[in-house]
Formats: structure tokens, C-alpha cells, sequence
């Protein structure tokens, strides 16, 4: 603003002074030099037409005006005697008024159509960059359906092997546990047995994990107490924790009462607890907080392990996709869909080297506190 001031002072100034400076040739030149009068009428036409270039229409009329103003005494009583130079003189004036009007008239209207263009590029900028943003759009709803459809067919094919492999698994466990019972207590074969059964044990989670993912539970609509929740988290937690050596701090806002399923949300904690637990086997430390917002709550629980690489982080979510050797890849699979059925989204914000977060955000219609329960 403060350069664009100053260039406008800056073209006034050198208009004005060239209009003074054609004008004193005129009087300090004497008559009998004609044909130096007749170039320095002619030099009026400078800043004519850069008033119009400068200042549009308005700026051509001005400064024809100024320069005939100028001129016309000198042209009434230098030249009146010389009837013939002063006609030509009297026509010189009409000019530097037309001059002036059409400079700044082809000016205006190229400063017109020059905004014009600039309006235009700004509109299509504008439909470019909502263009931009709705093709985005179809391209993260082409990969939720290509999501879903993939999870619809797991779906099935996980309720098809659960029924086939869950009968199996319990005669399997059955006769193992027999041969346990029949083995004594110092032969080798014992811990044979022992593997087989734990081993069973083990399938039989995976199986559960299928099955929860294959056919979560409705959402009932209740509530529970989020510092309840939290609380049977952390005590089923805490004797893993110790055995890693892993601190666990609590940071929760005011209790209250959330929408949903008190039971799932538990497991969405559970899950997030023992995957930050697993990822710390040499000890660190756990955070779980949560911070109250008018219309949402956010859990989050964070630790300062190893972290999620950056290529891992965008597909974190989807089915059987894990970083531990000994992992399925459907705990944070489920995790997501269950908070998704409780109309909620999580957020992951991890660091590699310096540790994760999950941030669980749950829509509250309405807040109530333990002190103050809806009924």
C-alpha cells in the first residue's frame, strides 16, 4: 500500500513537472523562433498521454485541460497578431483534449478487462481447487467401499471358519488335557501336553478375533461411567505392566456419562493398553487421559516406545496388517470398528523413535456427570 502511494505522488509529480517545463519553453522562447514553438507544442502530448496511461480517463482529461490552460494565454497574446499560426494553435488545444480523453479511455478500458481477467482467474482458481477437493473426496470414498467390501468378504469367510475350526479346537484341547492328566508330574511329555493346550488356547483368541471382527456386537443404547471404564482397564493391566516395568499414569477430566456399550469400549482400552504394553518389553511409560469437550470426549492413551513408522501408519487399521511377529492384525481392526459404531473416530499421532497415540473421540449429545446422572 505504502509503495503504490508513493508511485502515485511519484507519476503526479513528473506530469506536473513536465507540463512546467513545456510550458516555460513556450514563454522564455520569442516568437520569431516558430518552429521551435511549433516542437514545443507538440512535447505537451508527453504528458497527456501519460496521464492517460497512468491515471485512466479522468487523469487524460486532467492533464489536457492543465496543458490547454497552460498554453492558451500563450497562444492569445503572442500569436494573435499571426491570424494563420494561431488557427493552428486553437486546433493544436482541441487535440490535446482528444488526445487525452481517447488515451484515457483505451487506458480505463484495458484496466477493465485486466480485472476482468483477474476475476476470472480467481473464479476458475476457485472451481479448481473445489474440483480439486470433491475429487478427493470420491477417491477416499472409493477406498472406504473398496474397504468395505473387503471386510464384507472377510466377514464371511471368518464366520464360515470359525464354526469349522471351533469344534476341532475343543476336541483337540479335550484330548490334550486328558493326556496332561495322564502324564506324571517329572515325565518330559508333560510340557509336550502343556505346549499343545496353550497353543489350542492361543488359536482359540484368534478365533475370538475373527469372530469379533466378522460380527461385532450391536451398540446397546445405555451408558457407562468413562472413570469405571477406564479403571477395570488399567487393573486388568497393571501386573502385565509391571512385569515390563512400564509406569502407567492417569490423567482423566470429570467423570462422566458417555453413550454406548461400557463392555466394548473396555475392549477398544484393552487393546490400545496391551499394544503400547508390547511395545515397551523393556520398560517405559503409559499415559491415559482424557479431556471433556462440549459436544465430544477424547480418551487417549500414549506411550514412549518405538513408535509406528511412517509407511505403517495409513494402513495401521486395516485387517491383518500388524508389526509384531506373533500378532493377528485385528486388534486395532476392531478397535476402529467399534468405536466407528459408536459414531466416533480415533487418531493415531505417532513419532517413530519417540512413541504413539491413540486418540479415541466419542460424540456426547449430552454431558452428564456422575454427581449429576441423567434419569
Amino acid at each position: 500500500m505504502l509503495a503504490s502511494k508513493k508511485t502515485f505522488y511519484l507519476r503526479l509529480v513528473i506530469i506536473a513537472v513536465l507540463l512546467l517545463l513545456v510550458t516555460s519553453l513556450h514563454y522564455m522562447t520569442t516568437t520569431q523562433l516558430f518552429k521551435a514553438h511549433d516542437i514545443y507544442r507538440r512535447l505537451y502530448y508527453v504528458p497527456i498521454i501519460l496521464g492517460g496511461i497512468w491515471f485512466a480517463l479522468r487523469g487524460g482529461i486532467m492533464t489536457s485541460i492543465l496543458a490547454s490552460l497552460f498554453y492558451m494565454p500563450h497562444v492569445l497574446f503572442q500569436w494573435q497578431n499571426n491570424p494563420k499560426i494561431a488557427l493552428a494553435q486553437y486546433l493544436e488545444i482541441i487535440l490535446y483534449n482528444v488526445i487525452g480523453c481517447l488515451t484515457g479511455f483505451l487506458a480505463q478500458r484495458e484496466r477493465q478487462q485486466k480485472l476482468r481477467y483477474q476475476k476470472a482467474a480467481e473464479t476458475l482458481e476457485e472451481s479448481y481447487g473445489k474440483l480439486r477437493d470433491q475429487a478427493d473426496q470420491i477417491i477416499e470414498i472409493e477406498e472406504q467401499l473398496r474397504r468395505a467390501d473387503r471386510l464384507s468378504a472377510l466377514g464371511e469367510l471368518s464366520a464360515g471358519m470359525a464354526h469349522e475350526i471351533r469344534n476341532p479346537l475343543g476336541s483337540i484341547k479335550g484330548t490334550a488335557e486328558i493326556l496332561r492328566d495322564g502324564v506324571s508330574a517329572d515325565d518330559p511329555k508333560l510340557e509336550f501336553a502343556e505346549i499343545l493346550i496353550r497353543e489350542v488356547d492361543r488359536l482359540n483368541g484368534v478365533l475370538e478375533d475373527f469372530l469379533c471382527f466378522a460380527k461385532p456386537a450391536p451398540v446397546e443404547h445405555g451408558r457407562f461411567l468413562l472413570g469405571k471404564v477406564v479403571g477395570d482397564v488399567l487393573d486388568l493391566t497393571r501386573q502385565q505392566a509391571s512385569r515390563s516395568h512400564i509406569e502407567v499414569k492417569l490423567a482423566l477430566d470429570d467423570d462422566i456419562e458417555i453413550p454406548g456399550q461400557g463392555e466394548q469400549i473396555k475392549q477398544v482400552l484393552l487393546n490400545l493398553m496391551l499394544n503400547a504394553i508390547q511395545a515397551m518389553p523393556d520398560g517405559g511409560l503409559i499415559e491415559v487421559s482424557s479431556k471433556n469437550f462440549q459436544h465430544e470426549v477424547h480418551i487417549k492413551v500414549s506411550d514412549n516406545g518405538p513408535g509406528i513408522a511412517l509407511e505403517d501408519r495409513e494402513r495401521i487399521f486395516n485387517p491383518f496388517v500388524t508389526t509384531r511377529d506373533s500378532g493377528t492384525g485385528l486388534g486395532l481392526s476392531i478397535t476402529q470398528r467399534i468405536v466407528h459404531a459408536h459414531e466416533g473416530h480415533i487418531v493415531l499421532d505417532s513419532i517413530a523413535g519417540k512413541g504413539a497415540s491413540f486418540t479415541v473421540c466419542l460424540p456426547l449429545p449430552f454431558i452428564t456427570t456422575k454427581e449429576n446422572p441423567v434419569t
